[in-house]
């Protein structure tokens, strides 16, 4: 039996500690914050409930498959998981509104042709056959093998297939996501579609590789969840899970340093000068504390996987509201910017910065467990923004403008929405950067092929041996389903050594 130390409380750092236990080993979480979960936080207020990180679950057959090697009960033991019909509704700049049925390609199809015109849905059809293609190439490398060590293969080879282009009399391949909606789609519509995808992610669609294609091919494929109560709830059932495993949890710890011993990761030290002795270390963190606690760069990347620059973090506006949810509303509803050239400039220009009018994402729950009462609505409300500025004197100014803007873009969809406002509150990414401890805010995107690299995430193993990487800043990267996948990942890599290559 090892003594495992693992640094934060994350979803993937107690997915890795809840296998890592099942295995016999001996682990101890220690989370700076007084709560577990990371992102997936939560605020209440007057009998309001808002999930204040991921509001639904893609892909929930990674949480199953934990709770399947972790005990007896399966997760829908555990929480009340219900898939979101319909997947959500678009407002698009034109005022076009639409409804995408979910995990339903004939639904999705159709729909698409009656609110777009003929020949809409069929294009978007094709294209996610080849989506699914793209999948089927990446899948395992990327989701569920640790990190190649020749991950050049993965950098340079674009799984998205080339298109031919009959006019031209030859193959032309879009070489990013921008380009499959130009070329392929040709709709302003389902090309905003397309790269909403990637904005949720905080990734320009003009730069990123065709391979995002697979996001919206989960998504559909797979469907969207919900869990009753929220996604907080997750959080609660894997955090019991880890408790009847017998792992311990240690709250309000925060880590300063990781114990080198005979040139391999031996403990960890708190800041109170504690020392816990351990034979693997496990680090749920972002690589800038991970490399603070090491006082030296350990992340595997330089030299091997370049280092993600992400320069996008989240701001939510949690919004309490008199008057019932209205029957037949739609759970989540992407209201699209009304100049998304202007909005994808603000957000990835050279001059980055506030985003006068950004794609909004509104969150409607059909969920009492969130409300004082049926008179009562909780609403919450993201848009991707630049991270939290290096200065700090304007700092909430900022902050408040852009919930104005976010607001104004959600009464779109939810008319009269100022006139039922209780109260709001705003989580910035200055919250973020607080809870998780990532540089202004930032949150990971999921690891991607091609591109160069520049979107795969640093392997799980580390240049400090005994020190391994879970959860987003980590292969394979951002998003709840890719977190589980990581805590897989190490848990395996710690219980069956370096020659671990993936779930079977």
């Amino acid at each position: 039996m090892a003594r495992i130390a693992v640094i934060g409380a994350g979803l993937g750092a107690m997915a890795a500690a809840a296998r890592l236990a099942v295995a016999g080993h001996r682990v101890v979480v220690y989370e700076r914050t007084t709560t577990y979960g990371g992102a997936v936080g939560r605020y209440e207020r007057d009998g309001f409930a808002f999930d204040t990180g991921p509001a639904l679950l893609p892909l929930p057959a990674v949480y199953r498959d934990l709770f399947l090697k972790t005990g007896k009960e399966p997760l829908e033991k555990c929480v009340d998981l219900v898939q979101v019909d319909p997947a959500a509704r678009h407002v698009f700049a034109d005022g076009t509104d639409l409804l995408l049925p979910n995990a339903s390609r004939a639904g999705v199809v159709a729909a698409l042709n009656t609110a777009l015109g003929s020949g809409a849905g069929d294009r978007w059809g094709d294209f996610l056959v080849r989506a699914r293609e793209a999948w089927d190439r990446t899948r395992r490398p990327l989701l569920e093998e640790p990190l190649w060590p020749d991950w050049q293969v993965l950098a340079e080879r674009e799984p998205y297939p080339a298109v031919p282009r009959k006019r031209l009399l030859r193959t032309r391949r879009a070489g990013t996501l921008a380009e499959v909606g130009a070329l392929e789609l040709r709709d302003p519509r389902l090309t905003a579609l397309l790269e909403s995808h990637a904005l949720a992610c905080g990734l320009d669609p003009r730069t990123t590789p065709a391979s995002a294609a697979v996001l919206p091919y989960m998504e559909h494929a797979f469907g969207i969840w919900y869990v009753r109560g929220g996604l907080r709830q997750l959080a609660r059932a894997v955090y019991e899970r880890c408790l009847a495993r017998k792992v311990e949890f240690v709250f309000d710890a925060e880590i300063t340093g990781i114990v080198e011993k005979d040139g391999r990761a031996a403990g960890v030290e708190s800041a109170d000068g504690t020392v816990a002795e351990a034979d693997f270390v496990v680090a749920g963190v972002a690589p800038e504390v991970l490399d603070g606690a090491v006082r030296r760069s350990v992340v595997r990347g330089s030299g091997e996987v370049p280092a993600q620059r992400v320069r996008t973090s989240r701001l939510t506006v949690l919004l309490a509201l008199r008057g019932g949810r209205p029957e037949d509303t739609a759970h989540r509803t992407v209201v699209h910017a009304e100049d998304r050239d202007s909005e994808l400039d603000e957000l990835f220009g050279a001059a980055s910065g506030t985003v006068a009018a950004p794609t909004v994402t509104v969150v409607r729950p059909d969920d009492p467990a969130l409300v004082p009462d049926s008179g009562h609505e909780a609403i919450v409300l993201s848009a991707v923004v630049p991270t939290r500025p290096d200065g700090h004197g304007a700092e909430s100014e900022v902050f408040e403008q852009q919930a104005r803007s976010v607001i104004t873009a959600a009464e779109r969809a939810v008319p009269g929405l100022r006139d039922r406002l209780l109260w709001h509150e705003v989580r910035t990414p200055a919250d973020i950067e607080r809870t998780t401890g990532a540089a202004g805010g930032a949150i990971p995107a999921p690891a991607l092929a091609a591109g160069d690299g520049r979107l795969l995430q640093p392997s799980n193993t580390t240049a400090l041996p005994g020190l391994f990487t879970v959860g987003g800043w980590s292969h394979p990267g951002g998003g709840l389903p890719h977190a589980g996948m990581s805590g897989s990942l190490v848990a395996g890599l710690i219980v069956d050594g370096p020659g671990f290559r993936g779930s079977q």
